[in-house]
């Protein structure tokens, strides 16, 4: 009895897990929008760090 529990127990949380799986492949609008923004987002952090080495190496500059 314990082992058909085991495995009835094993059974439902495989196609609980397929189930989610599944959901997580499809990727909607918004899902888009957000990878959009991530990648925007991140693309400014980039130009920041530049700018801001451009500032420190331009303070370096001035103090020689």
């Amino acid at each position: 009895m314990k082992k058909l529990t085991q495995s009835v127990i094993t059974v439902l949380m495989m196609i609980v897990l397929m189930i989610g799986l599944s959901a997580c492949k499809k990727e909607g609008p918004v899902e888009k929008a957000g990878k959009k923004i991530d990648q925007t987002i991140e693309k400014a952090g980039e130009q920041i760090e530049k700018a801001g080495e451009k500032v420190q190496d331009a303070v370096k500059d001035t103090k020689k």
